[in-house]
């Protein structure tokens, strides 16, 4: 189990339909074609030996490998510093535009900066999670693996007599390729290659070709990243972290992945290994709010205009809407498990598709709903179809909101009345009545209006929880519940209120280890699943946010400063952070990079106005 490298020891690259993983050590491990939610064609993150991977490396040396990402892209430089030499990787996937294809190119750019190094390419995929076969046809261009669903072709470019292609690409043992090149000073080669649905031929690439798809990638990224209006404290990591959202985006409908990945645990060894391949309508809606902070306007109403697809096809079914859908908009979710695979350090089940995408929770309606009031007040006003679709939805909202439902976390152990639940459930009433009176749009708003005082009277009759001094997860329990650190930033309690207060200092008490924080306490209130789980980052962020609402801005600051030191050198965020610093879960989440961008961005605003004010940081005790 130790060949695994750590899933923070990994950098992405992608072209907008579908992304890999490169791992510190040059082997790019995980690799789906030809979108997020396809089957893998390298899969060695989840089994070493079955997965499949392509490694580009040095051999006979020893060496020392770090990642950076070439500035202003997601160009992945892989560097190996030996005292023979200094070699680079350079990793990166052309642009594949908004209108859908199989054919994808993945593109190892290999170059000796130092020295001398010899490196040895090593090419085994293995087709739909390692169970198709394939065939190798062997081409005077190159070599091209055929399986039943798709096809994978390798082509190496020579820069020079002495670059790759000093032995070419030869057959290995277990049904790949392999190469080795010797490579001098200012000498470089690259393999190039392609997925495609059906057999094709490998075309020769030449030294200019490799140079321009590298040019044009870069200039495609840095020219969108200069549309960004943040220019505050953080810059870096929030333009890093826009970087990783949009390469979790595809690009034909404009759906934000949760991840690029599959089964990766929660813990080490356990069963709490899901698959986030596809996009949840909390993390589409969420994402409209952050990028319109950023100014990323196209991308936040493509991402509306994808829900509003998902809400009325819900809503002409008769149907709730779903937690998540394939990147199309397909519901098909439907879960398996690969029995074959020892899944990551041996944490086995390895699941996907995702069982958990007809789970009802309300929550979603009222991220929606503030997506919607969010574009609406950056001047993105709905169009008459799109309100007429807001209004059946509030409608259902108002028929269903006092229901038990499975809550945000996806937890496997029954329906209950969640707190987050009826939180979202008034904000989805609350925006709703606020874009009725803005735009003077028809709607029952008396109705609205009655159903959103009404949950409102319900939480705090009910989610309050006098004996804990604290909002708890749900009515029957007193389990505290970081979702609930959003409840001032939504605007259903002030960040002042002595029942936010002490709702505040118990989650301190009970959730914070330090600056991270953990969702919930599996073992005071049971979720159906064996096994306990590591800190959620995105309630992490979530609780600098409340320390800076409730006035406390250098703990706050110096929380997040915390936080950032949590990520890896690339600045990328799993969805959880182990008690050792490790992260664990699938990587990288959207969840934790739009909760730091929104993070960051509410904190400069609150620093900004402190020092406007008052000439330092405002801060209260904690």
């Amino acid at each position: 189990m130790d060949s695994y490298p750590a899933v923070e020891a990994h950098g992405l690259i992608g072209n907008l339909q579908t992304a890999a993983l490169v791992a510190m050590d040059g082997t790019l491990d995980w690799f789906c074609a030809p979108r997020f939610d396809s089957p893998s064609l390298f899969g060695g993150l989840l089994d070493r030996r079955k997965g499949g991977h392509c490694r580009v490396a040095p051999m006979g040396v020893e060496y020392v490998s770090k990642q950076l990402y070439l500035p202003g892209t997601p160009i992945l430089i892989t560097r190996f510093l030996s005292a023979d030499g200094v070699g680079e990787l350079v990793d990166f996937m052309p642009v594949a535009g908004v209108q859908a294809t199989d054919r994808h190119l993945l593109v190892r750019m290999l170059r000796v900066v130092r020295g001398t190094m010899r490196f040895r390419v090593d090419c085994e995929p293995r087709f739909n999670y390692g169970r198709d076969p394939h065939e190798l046809d062997v081409y005077p261009e190159g070599q091209v693996f055929r399986s039943p669903g798709l096809s994978l072709s390798v082509s190496l470019v020579r820069y020079s007599e002495t670059g790759p292609g000093e032995q070419d690409l030869r057959r290995s043992d277990v049904g790949g390729v392999w190469a080795t090149a010797t490579l001098r000073e200012g000498e470089a080669g690259a393999v190039v290659m392609e997925t495609a649905l059906s057999p094709h031929r490998p075309r020769s690439y030449s030294p200019g070709e490799v140079q321009e798809l590298l040019e044009q990638t870069r200039d495609f990224w840095r020219r969108w990243l200069s549309r960004s209006r943040y220019r505050g404290r953080w810059r870096e990591m929030v333009e890093r972290s826009a970087m990783t959202l949009k390469l979790m985006t595809y690009a034909p409908t404009g759906a934000l992945i949760a991840a690029p990945t599959a089964g990766l645990p929660e813990q080490i060894g356990g069963q709490r290994n899901w698959d986030y391949r596809y996009t949840w309508i909390r993390d589409a809606s969420i994402s409209v709010h952050t990028l319109l902070k950023l100014g990323f306007t196209d991308e936040a109403w493509r991402y509306m205009h994808w829900v509003d697809e998902r809400v009325r096809e819900a809503i002409d079914r008769e149907v709730p809407l779903q937690i998540m859908y394939r990147v199309d908009g397909s519901p098909d979710l439907s879960e398996e498990v690969l029995e074959h695979f020892e899944g990551y350090r041996g944490s086995a089940p390895v699941r996907v598709g995702n069982g958990a995408a007809n789970q009802l929770q309300l929550d979603i309606y009222g991220e929606v709903l503030n997506g919607l009031h969010e574009a609406d007040c950056h001047g993105l006003q709905a169009s008459h179809q799109l309100w007429l679709d807001t209004v059946r939805l509030v409608d259902w909202v108002c028929e269903h909101w006092d229901q038990p439902e499975d809550g945000i976390w996806e937890t496997r152990g029954g329906r209950q009345d969640f707190t987050y639940g009826r939180l979202m459930s008034w904000v989805a009433l609350d925006r709703a009545v606020r874009l009725a009176h803005r735009r003077g749009r028809p709607a029952d708003i008396g109705r609205w209006g009655r159903t959103r005082n009404q949950i409102y009277q319900q939480i705090m009759a009910r989610g309050y929880h006098p004996g804990r001094g604290a909002f708890v997860q749900h009515y029957a329990t007193d389990v505290l519940d970081a979702s609930l650190l959003a409840m001032p930033g939504v605007g259903l309690v002030s960040s002042m209120d002595p029942l936010w207060q002490s709702t505040l200092r118990a989650m301190e008490a009970e959730l914070v280890s330090d600056s991270l924080v953990y969702r919930y306490d599996p073992a005071a209130s049971p979720d159906g699943l064996p096994g306990q789980e590591s800190t959620f980052t995105m309630c992490s962020f979530w609780y600098v946010r409340a320390l800076a609402e409730a006035g406390r801005l250098d703990n706050a600051t110096l929380t997040l400063e915390k936080m950032l030191t949590y990520s890896n050198p690339l600045g990328l965020y799993s969805e959880e952070i182990a008690p050792t610093g490790e992260q664990t879960g699938n990587f990288p989440q959207a969840f934790s990079h739009l909760s730091l961008i929104g993070t960051a961005v509410n904190l400069d605003g609150l620093l900004d106005a402190a020092l406007r004010s008052n000439g330092t940081f405002s801060t209260m005790p904690g």
